[in-house]
């Protein structure tokens, strides 16, 4: 039985709703619009400053976009630059978009930062265009980094098999792993915001959080790695291979640790050839993981290991019972 809506009236429609809503309930708007605006006086560090440039987000894309396709020419653009009537021009006019995208958006970061906390704006603008100079400066040995990353991907991985391609083209690891070398080249000149932004970003894609303050050497592999987390003063050395869900992060800390501890090494640090196998978590900043030493899975690890050392977890008691009793 079909039960009518409003008898005798037309149906009601979402803008009538919306109206009445509106009408009758006008003071509960004018109430909540007081007490807001009363709150913005006492939450005014939770306000934007509208004279305050802020980075742009889709500007933050383009300038990862155009880095990776300069270092993995051709996988990422609509045509490969090796069918180019002229690749010289293709690579230029590539190189000078970043450059150009780099320097206003590294500007916009720096007066953010100063006009927030009240610091003067002394030379931003040659500051800016240094670090986009530097920044593009330093992508021919960032790409040859990835490429070693690419490698290790492809030897550490069976099932990349021999398909290069696959792996700079589909493999969530090595996605993050290039958008955080680019954002650590920021970071260690003092970019404010622009890093992170694009740290969280390749972590909402790839489901991997690799804070740009952290050190990694090359020939990193990380295999499926939903769930990794790397914090910020982590330190990885060279050839180093770790699984999903494996967390490099800090003990907990005491309340307003936060700032006394701010700039003190707080995540552990895995030495050259180490592999740290899926759910494993280790933590502190003490923590050192010797050289060529092999972390199992699920592991808990808070204190140091010695080089040449493996870690498991002692095989647990299963039981087995069949359903029918």
């Amino acid at each position: 039985m079909t039960i009518p809506i409003n008898s005798g009236q037309r149906p009601c429609q979402y803008n009538d709703v919306f109206l009445d809503y509106l009408n009758n309930d006008a003071p509960v708007v004018k109430e909540a619009s007081r007490k807001l605006l009363e709150s913005r006086a006492k939450l005014a560090d939770f306000e934007y400053l509208p004279s305050a440039p802020r980075p742009s987000g889709e500007a933050i894309r383009q300038i990862v976009s155009l880095s990776r396709r300069l270092m993995f020419p051709g996988f990422f653009e609509p045509r490969s630059v090796h069918q180019e009537l002229n690749p010289e021009h293709s690579i230029s006019q590539t190189v000078g978009a970043l450059y150009g995208l780099l320097a206003r958006e590294i500007l916009a970061s720096i007066r953010h930062d100063h006009i927030r906390y009240g610091r003067p704006c002394v030379n931003c603008r040659q500051q800016s265009r240094q670090v986009a100079r530097e920044v593009v400066l330093e992508l021919p040995r960032l790409r040859r980094v990835m490429a070693a990353d690419v490698l290790a991907t492809q030897e550490g991985d069976p099932a990349a098999g021999s398909h290069l391609d696959q792996i700079i083209l589909c493999y969530p690891g090595i996605q993050a792993t290039m958008v955080y070398r680019l954002a650590h080249e920021l970071l260690i000149r003092d970019v404010p915001f622009i890093p992170r932004i694009m740290a969280e970003r390749a972590h909402s894609v790839t489901g991997i959080d690799i804070h740009p303050g952290a050190t990694i050497g090359e020939s990193f592999f990380i295999d499926h790695g939903t769930g990794v987390v790397v914090g910020e003063t982590t330190i990885i050395g060279e050839r180093v291979r770790i699984y999903q869900g494996v967390t490099l992060g800090a003990l907990s800390l005491p309340k307003n640790a936060g700032v006394a501890l701010r700039g003190q090494k707080r995540h552990p640090t895995l030495e050259d050839d180490v592999i740290i196998y899926s759910g494993a978590t280790i933590l502190g900043g003490e923590t050192i993981i010797g050289a060529r030493s092999v972390v199992g899975g699920n592991v808990w690890l808070t204190e140091s290991i010695p080089p040449d050392t493996k870690v498991f977890i002692k095989k647990p008691e299963l039981i087995f019972v069949n359903n029918k009793e």
